[in-house]
């Protein structure tokens, strides 16, 4: 995903921050604890597609590193 649309890109629901997660093909909301699906490079924006996450993989996520630039 191309860092810049991801500093442009916020949660729909928090407004708050979005991480990469290149394994999975997410974009992942702390604030939210919702993962939007990312589809063909296109990020699904809409918390009906979104899934929720658990405690566990909140607990796994790396520290946030905030975007330099």
């Amino acid at each position: 995903m191309d860092p810049k649309l991801l500093e442009l890109l916020v949660c729909p629901v928090t407004k708050g921050p979005l991480d990469h997660d290149r394994e999975k093909s997410e974009l992942i909301s702390r604030s939210a604890r919702l993962a939007y699906p990312i589809r063909d490079g296109i990020p699904i924006m809409l918390e009906a597609e979104a899934r929720a996450l658990s405690d566990d993989e909140l607990a796994a996520l790396p520290p946030r590193t905030p975007l330099v630039g």
